[in-house]
C-alpha cells in the first residue's frame, strides 16, 4: 500500500494531528511532540496520551513519525548546548515511547566551525547516551540537511557513521537533499 502523509501541527491538543492528518487523506504522519521552538515542554497528560494512541489504532495511521524541536544540535562544541541537545533528545525519546511513535527523526546538527571528526564525535556520544537512557522501541533516523557550512549530513558520505543499524539510520528529507 502506497504511504501518503504530512507533517501536521498538534494545535489544540496532541491527538488533534491524527483528525488532521485523517481529513488530507493521509494513512502516515509526522509531528513535533511539543513547542518546536523552545527548550521547555509540559508532560502530556495521561488523557492525551491515550487519545492519541485511540485515535491512530481506530484509522489505522501507520508509521508515525516525531521529529526533534529545532534549538537542539547534537554537534554542537559549546558544553551548554550540547548538553540541552542530549537531555532534549533523551526527553523526545520518552515522549516517542509514551505515544507508542515508532520513529524519531532529528538533524544532526552543526559543528560551528570545530570541525566534522569533532561534531561527529559529539552526535555519536549523544545517540548513544539516549539510546541507552531510554527503554523503548523507538527507532532514531537521523535526516540529512541542505549542507550548509559547518552542517553536518549535507552530503550521503557525511551521513554513513551510524550507531548500530538496529535502532538507527539515515533518512533523506528531497528538499533539503535539493538545497531548498
Amino acid at each position: 500500500m502506497l504511504k501518503l502523509g504530512l507533517h501536521v501541527s498538534i494545535s489544540g491538543s496532541i491527538d488533534k494531528a491524527v483528525d488532521r492528518a485523517v481529513e488530507k487523506g493521509c494513512n502516515t504522519f509526522q509531528i513535533f511532540t511539543r513547542n518546536p521552538r523552545g527548550w521547555r515542554s509540559r508532560d502530556l497528560t495521561r488523557e492525551e496520551v491515550e487519545a492519541f494512541i485511540e485515535k491512530v489504532e481506530k484509522f489505522k495511521i501507520e508509521p508515525v513519525f516525531g521529529h526533534m524541536p529545532y534549538l537542539p544540535n547534537l554537534a554542537s562544541p559549546k558544553d551548554e548546548t550540547y548538553r540541552r541537545s542530549v537531555e532534549s533528545l533523551i526527553t523526545e525519546l520518552r515522549r516517542c515511547v509514551e505515544l507508542k511513535i515508532p520513529y524519531l527523526v532529528t538533524h544532526l546538527g552543526s559543528h560551528l566551525g570545530a570541525g566534522m571528526e569533532i561534531g561527529f564525535k559529539r552526535i555519536i556520544k549523544a545517540v548513544n547516551r539516549a539510546l541507552s537512557e531510554v527503554e523503548g522501541n523507538v527507532m532514531l533516523l537521523l535526516e540529512n540537511t541542505a549542507g550548509t557550512k559547518n552542517s553536518i549530513g549535507g552530503s550521503f558520505e557525511n551521513s554513513r557513521e551510524r550507531r548500530n543499524p538496529e535502532e538507527t539510520w539515515t533518512i533523506n528529507d528531497q528538499n533539503l537533499l535539493m538545497g531548498t
